[in-house]
């Protein structure tokens, strides 16, 4: 299994969101986003869980080198209350199985809080890599939605579930 690390968001990571916010990481999100949206992503991300913020980690390799991002955040969702899974990783570092491990890592993380039944990731239909990172991390697809991202943005979108309670996940533990 591809070892990785998840090391809880800080100010320090902020050049990191910088780099994630490339056309080639967010072709399926709506685009770069401006320097004052990626500044008030940075800051939400630090302040940690609460509405639109959620629980945010830096994705590195073993020897530190941060590589991607990856979290959950609060959602409901057809009326239920469930966890929303997001991640990137720098197009340097894509197709080596980081994002998966590191998906498997923080669905552990969700799973330990015990207060949702499950978490969902949304990528778009045309994500073919994204939707790889949900079946291997064991997600189960649900069928195709149409999600609203970014605000105001409806997209096409894959709706994976995984389970977060009644069984055990794989992954590195995170790190405060």
């Amino acid at each position: 299994m591809t070892e990785v690390r998840m090391v809880r968001w800080s100010t320090a990571d902020l050049a990191l969101l910088q780099q994630l916010n490339s056309p080639e990481v967010r072709a399926h999100t709506g685009g770069p986003e401006t320097d004052e949206q990626v500044l008030a992503r940075h800051e939400r991300y630090v302040r940690g869980a609460g509405p639109r913020s959620g629980t945010m980690f830096t994705v590195r390799l073993p020897d530190g080198t941060k590589v991607g991002s990856v979290g959950f955040w609060e959602r409901d969702w057809r009326g239920e209350p469930v966890y929303e899974m997001g991640w990137a990783i720098l197009p340097a570092y894509q197709g080596r199985g980081l994002a998966t491990a590191a998906v498997r890592a923080v669905t552990a993380e969700a799973a330990a809080r015990g207060d949702r039944r499950f978490a969902h990731a949304y990528p778009s239909v045309d994500n073919p890599p994204s939707n790889a990172v949900c079946r291997k991390a064991g997600f189960t697809l649900l069928g195709e939605t149409e999600f609203e991202y970014p605000p105001g943005h409806l997209m096409r979108s894959n709706d994976w579930r995984i389970e977060l309670t009644g069984s055990r996940r794989d992954g590195t533990a995170a790190t405060p």
